[in-house]
């Protein structure tokens, strides 16, 4: 059981394979076969309308966490996507996003398929929340608002938001305090 404290201020920066702007990678987990990775959550900050690069073989979640709204088509069909809500799709689909209430920042999660899969879902935490983690599982949890702190049972260590904290293997994480998380599991393909 590991639990770890990662600061949104030294995420470092990753250019976007279409060179069109960075993201800030969170947490990734390497291929051992060259492919770049199993999986990786990244936060993005879109500043310009334009397609998405191509993830050939990936599965992708994008949840919006500023903005107004992004509207993506993916492979001809358009999905707006609201403040929060997970949205997931093929990343070899051919995407293009508009921004039609200006500039954004998302919380990506890419699974590589036959590797590893994954989930993204916003929760409340209104006083305090415990969430387990498998056996072989990686949890993953980033404050989207502020007044969250990770309960560590001798005392609270306070979260920014898009601080991360990350658990992998069987245990119990908890945090205490006011606010929303995105709680983001990876475990490997079965």
């Amino acid at each position: 059981m590991a639990t770890a404290v990662l600061r949104e201020g030294e995420y470092p920066r990753v250019p976007w394979k279409n060179g069109g702007g960075t993201t800030r990678e969170v947490a990734a987990r390497a291929s051992g076969d060259g492919a770049g990775f199993d999986w990786r959550v990244s936060v993005a900050d879109v500043a310009a309308e334009g397609p998405f690069s191509p993830f050939p073989g990936v599965d992708r979640v994008i949840t919006l966490v500023d903005g107004d709204g992004m509207v993506l088509t993916v492979d001809g069909a358009e999905h707006r996507l609201e403040p929060l809500g997970p949205f997931a799709f093929p990343g070899d689909a051919a995407t293009d996003c508009r921004l039609p209430g200006g500039p954004a920042r998302d919380l990506n999660l890419m699974t590589r398929r036959g590797r590893a899969s994954g989930s993204v879902r916003v929760s409340d935490v209104s006083g305090g929340l415990a969430l387990d983690c498998a056996d072989g599982e990686t949890l993953l949890l980033l404050p989207v608002t502020g007044g969250l702190a990770l309960d560590t049972g001798a005392e609270a260590a306070p979260l920014a938001r898009l601080d991360c904290v990350r658990h992998d293997g069987a245990g119990t994480v908890r945090l205490t305090g006011r606010g929303r998380v995105a709680v983001i599991r990876v475990a490997p393909a079965r």
